[in-house]
């Protein structure tokens, strides 16, 4: 098998996603009942009819990202009878969604990964008071370039390389004023752009450890099965399928630099060919896309992309 399943992170989210998908397939709607009473929260009403706002905050964000996700996966494998195990051979998400590809082969129960995420994303916020961290996407330098900027940049603070995206798109998080010193910085050596990206909180860097703390513990109580298919986990850029080691990876992550265009570089060194993005939005394929021109992207997040997918296996 020469396909890998891929599932979004923050960022992707949208109001209305996977409305359309849990009207037309009764094992979407299952997932999303099954979110709502695992968080005792009616997170697919927020999803479908609430506020971009509320949406955003990352404890609704990060769990509604993964509940989409799983939903794809539940109802791709109830109209084709296949398993994701029988569809592909290796699975990865971005950030959160690391997460959602760990439910999709099994390693959590769609219950625990919904609470797993709802703490994550409680956690993170509790971690660094609003105002005082900033994230922000520098466009044009290479990977090595923008470690040299984090590091002119922070002065004493923290300032580093969150999200190593694809060429030239890196993201940096950290104190704010390092944040906006490393804007300045990147422009100063041609970047094409720097801005400061809508997040409440400096996601993957230092400044989340009292969050990795949190999280050490919920992992510590929760069952971790060995998944059906090897985990392409964030921080190794390499596949991942024992519990202890996914549960230390996970933990690792919420302070560990997200090395997507590393990962991607793996899947294609393992001989993967085909992505599939199963979740809200596109972003995962076009980074796909500027990573690996050789490889091909698709997304799925409606009932019309699952049922093209299963007429073209």
């Amino acid at each position: 098998m020469t396909r890998a399943f891929v599932f979004p992170g923050q960022g992707s989210q949208f109001i209305g996603m996977g409305k359309e998908l849990a009207q037309a397939s009764e094992a979407a709607k299952l997932v999303f009942e099954e979110v709502d009473d695992a968080l005792s929260q009616s997170l697919s009403k927020l999803m479908w009819d609430g506020e971009e706002d509320e949406l955003r905050l990352t404890e609704n964000t990060q769990p509604a990202l993964m509940a989409t996700s799983m939903a794809v996966v539940r109802t791709l494998e109830s109209e084709s009878g296949k398993k994701i195990a029988d569809l592909a051979s290796h699975v990865a998400g971005h950030s959160l969604g690391e997460y959602s590809a760990l439910a999709s082969v099994g390693a959590f129960s769609l219950a625990d990964t919904a609470r797993l995420l709802k703490l994550r994303g409680q956690a993170m916020q509790r971690a660094v008071p609003v105002g005082e961290g900033a994230m922000a996407a520098i466009l044009g330098p290479s990977f090595d370039t923008v470690l040299e900027i984090v590091e002119e940049a922070s002065q004493g603070e923290v300032c580093v390389a969150a999200n190593d995206n694809a060429d030239g798109q890196v993201v940096v998080s950290g104190h704010k004023g390092a944040v906006e010193r490393a804007i300045e910085i990147a422009k100063a050596k041609g970047a094409k752009r720097g801005m400061l990206l809508p997040v409440s909180a400096p996601f993957h860097c230092p400044l989340m450890q009292p969050a990795a703390d949190e999280m050490r513990y919920a992992l510590a109580d929760t069952q971790i099965n060995e998944p059906a298919l090897p985990v392409i986990a964030n921080v190794l850029a390499a596949p991942v399928g024992n519990p202890d080691g996914i549960k230390n990876l996970l933990v690792e992550q919420v302070t560990a630099s997200v090395r997507w265009r590393e990962s991607v570089g793996s899947m294609s060194s393992l001989g993967i060919t085909e992505i599939v993005e199963a979740g809200a939005g596109k972003v995962l394929c076009g980074l796909a896309r500027r990573i690996d021109k050789s490889l091909s992207a698709t997304n799925m997040q409606e009932m019309a992309d699952i049922e093209r997918f299963i007429e073209d296996l």
